[in-house]
């Protein structure tokens, strides 16, 4: 299947199947980001803004907001085929747990890992809901942030 033929593929509910996993672009987390998230979020908690402060924490250095990286995922799998396939049948985002395993720092970059973790049925045919296993990798190969995303995907009808 060429690129032409790829671009006009549309995933349904059916079509994604529980292990399927997909990797996004990357992205570098700058100084500016996590200022403009600051200013933009109202968090300006020391541990983000504050080198001096931050230098005598056992992170040893300013960190990036956790959910400024939960955003830069988001955008970043918006980025990915995945959501090109499925962007037609997203009914919505359902919930999401996450979690903040490592410390994201000025200068890591991240990219994404998105494995199809679980399937539902809804009560209307019409409907299921499917959860992603995130996770937030960095250039050392940690996982910096993960979690799972429930989406509502329309499914085709009978």
């Amino acid at each position: 299947m060429n690129f032409e033929e790829l671009k006009e593929q549309k995933f349904y509910w059916e079509d994604l199947t529980i292990g399927q996993v997909f990797d996004s672009p990357s992205r570098t987390i700058t100084e500016a980001d996590i200022v403009n998230f600051a200013c933009l979020s109202a968090d300006f908690n020391r541990l983000h803004v504050d080198a001096t402060y931050a230098s005598r924490t056992s992170f040893g250095q300013r960190i990036a907001h956790g959910l400024l990286v939960v955003s830069v995922m988001s955008g970043l799998t918006t980025r990915m085929l995945l959501n090109h396939f499925i962007e037609e049948n997203l009914l919505g985002l359902l919930e999401m747990h996450v979690r903040f395993p490592k410390p994201t720092f000025v200068g890591d970059t991240i990219r994404v890992r998105v494995e199809v973790s679980g399937k539902n049925e809804t009560s209307k045919p019409d409907r299921g809901v499917v959860t992603f296993r995130r996770q937030a990798v960095n250039q050392r190969g940690e996982v910096a942030v993960e979690g799972e995303w429930k989406l509502l995907l329309r499914r085709r009808t009978a």
